[in-house]
């Protein structure tokens, strides 16, 4: 993709993020909310998926959304829609994400709960936390529900200064002591591997020794039969033409070690610069700029958003919108809901009594349908942050 794409692409995507703001009026539906009946939802169980029951639509009302979003088919919840890799972040704090992962454990092929950090205390200490996160119980069950499934839990580099990097990179003996603990802590807890997420940390420095960190840890896990999949930034840097943090350099280097790459194509627009949070045309560009030539797209687990974001035009401030606040709202404003062609996003406005004028930015199932046809026309799996933040049709589709 040349420069040029990039650049077009680049300025059509940000006209499109400060459109609603540059609007003067809301909708005559932001009137009398009050004065209206309560709106339904439907909590049985459908015999018909979300396709079947033509929900999956560009003009979708926000009183079919209501009625429907608790109603999955129970019949079809066991099948597979999507064959690539599926994987599911869970965290604690949106605990009904466990519950997702029990109900339609047969989805997904990856569970990543998000438990642990590991800390430096000296030269070639190294101490796990987070274990008391670590829900054995429930690991069960999700295994029981699906048995190809693998658990693969999420570490953090917690606390780590650049020295401590440093250290590690400079020491082969460190290298192997961080290593073999790892996969110690994987075959004690049952665990079928790690979710690394410490690319970031770095700030594009120290690449070719966290490199070969990580290949050193893959080596091991692979001789245990665990896996490591490697949370890695966008390939392009949201809002600009400019490449992420995250190369097509990096990922040949690694393509061949790791297991899976959770690729974070989500969080494109900013409370300073509102708008979408996953246009379709760079989540595309993020893949294609990482393999050209298709060579490990199967690797690549394109990124998607079950939360969406609440922008407010005064002071420019956002905050994210899980699924139970978004149907509160949908509730309460009764917005019309507008889609954008080009982004292939769904968006609303609504205006709180003293709080100005709002966008909501939330994937429905239209959105997420396109995000999965794209993801198998590019050969690539998906990873969804999180389960405990969207809506229980979402999952119908995949």
């Amino acid at each position: 993709m040349g420069k040029t794409t990039m650049r077009l692409l680049c300025t059509s995507l940000c006209l499109t993020m400060i459109c609603w703001l540059a609007e003067g009026t809301l909708s005559k539906t932001d009137a009398k909310k009050g004065a209206t009946k309560k709106l339904e939802e439907k909590t049985l169980h459908s015999d018909k998926n979300v396709r079947e029951r033509g929900l999956v639509v560009v003009d979708p009302k926000a009183k079919d959304i209501i009625l429907e979003h608790r109603s999955y088919c129970s019949k079809k919840m066991k099948e597979r829609h999507f064959s690539g890799d599926v994987l599911g972040y869970i965290t604690p704090w949106n605990s009904y994400g466990y519950d997702i992962a029990k109900i339609f454990g047969n989805k997904f092929t990856l569970i990543s709960p998000v438990w642990l950090q590991v800390k430096r205390r000296g030269k070639e200490r190294f101490q796990f936390t987070g274990l008391h996160g670590a829900d054995k119980g429930w690991m069960k069950d999700v295994r029981k529900a699906s048995k190809n499934i693998k658990i693969v839990p999420r570490i953090l580099f917690d606390g780590w200064t650049y020295q401590d990097f440093e250290s590690v990179f400079g020491s082969e003996d460190e290298i192997e002591e961080l290593t073999k603990n790892m996969v110690l802590l994987a075959q004690n807890e049952n665990f079928d591997g790690f979710v690394v997420e410490v690319w970031s940390q770095l700030g594009n420095q120290k690449e070719t020794e966290l490199i070969h960190l990580l290949i050193h840890l893959s080596e091991a896990l692979h001789e245990a039969q665990l896996k490591l999949i490697l949370v890695i930034p966008p390939a392009v840097a949201a809002g600009t033409n400019q490449p992420g943090m995250f190369t097509k350099k990096e990922f040949d280097q690694l393509a061949s070690a790791i297991d899976s790459f959770s690729l974070m194509t989500y969080d494109y627009s900013t409370p300073q610069r509102p708008g979408p949070n996953s246009p379709l045309p760079w989540v595309r560009a993020c893949v294609q700029v990482l393999d050209p030539d298709s060579k490990w797209r199967n690797k690549i687990l394109l990124g998607l958003n079950f939360y969406g974001m609440d922008y407010s035009a005064l002071g420019a401030s956002g905050e994210p919108i899980l699924g139970s606040r978004y149907i509160e709202t949908l509730k309460e404003h009764k917005p019309k809901i507008v889609w954008d062609e080009q982004i292939a996003e769904h968006y609303f406005e609504y205006k709180k009594n003293k709080g100005g004028k709002h966008a909501v930015f939330y994937p429905t199932l239209k959105s997420i349908q396109l995000r999965l046809e794209l993801a198998k026309e590019l050969g690539t799996g998906i990873s969804i942050w999180e389960l405990g933040q969207g809506l229980n049709y979402f999952y119908d589709l995949l």
